[in-house]
């Protein structure tokens, strides 16, 4: 990224950070803190019914998102010494994954990051057109790079897996590795919920720090997927 570019993407993250600050700061950081954390969604998590099970091969094949599917990013910003956890979902996301005799051999997740909202519309506009520039970046990948043994899921228990890939974000591509959980849900479904940990100056995107409010150097970007064939 060049000099102006960063610049610019500084400047506007501060603009946007300053209007939504500025809320806080009218209304108290204490009860603006209270309110954005009691709109945080939760970490996700899945669906209390994911306790099926599939034959390995009734599970061989190619799965997509569907219904209930979403991705966004969790955030931790101080407003005046008090913290304040950011969280913004988008539905807008596709997820592939191949299933080959209870391994997961290749799945990718792909978001539309600027349809990605929280409850602050000052801050959604930041987010959109200065600190990811969705005009030119509009999508964020995560490609699972290396297979994964899901036959534990398959069989009818909850699985811990570790998803090894690559994260593409704002233009630039880094090897990632996703926490994630991994059950069969009614129906048949496959569900699948994570994140992935993300500094964001490695995606050339500098965290803003303003002396009223200071946001985090690192985050996540969260996904929980309904898979089905």
């Amino acid at each position: 990224m060049g000099l102006r570019t960063r610049t610019k993407v500084i400047a506007g993250i501060a603009a946007g950070i300053v209007v939504v600050a500025g809320v806080g700061v009218v209304v108290g950081p204490r009860l603006y803190a209270d309110a954005v954390n009691g709109s945080a969604a939760a970490a996700p998590s899945l669906s209390p019914s994911a306790a099926g099970s599939l034959d390995a091969a009734s599970a061989d094949g190619t799965w997509r998102s569907g219904s209930g599917s979403y991705a966004g990013y969790r955030v931790h910003e101080v407003l005046q010494g008090q913290d304040v956890t950011v969280v913004g979902r988008t539905k807008q996301v596709e997820g592939t994954a191949t299933v080959d005799d209870g391994r997961l051999s290749d799945a990718t997740v792909t978001v539309q990051v600027g349809s990605i909202s929280t409850p602050e519309s000052a801050r959604d506009a930041y987010f959109r057109d200065t600190a990811l520039q969705t005009d030119r970046y509009p999508t964020a990948t995560f490609r699972v790079t290396e297979p994964v043994d899901v036959s534990d899921a398959l069989d009818g228990s909850t699985q811990d897996v570790t998803l090894t890939g690559d994260l593409t974000m704002h233009g630039v591509t880094k090897p990632v590795q996703a926490d994630a959980q991994v059950a069969v849900g009614e129906g048949g479904t496959v569900q699948v919920a994570g994140s992935v940990p993300v500094t964001f100056r490695d995606y050339g995107v500098e965290a803003p720090s303003l002396g009223f409010v200071t946001v985090d150097g690192k985050g996540s970007v969260e996904f929980s997927l309904a898979l089905q064939q």
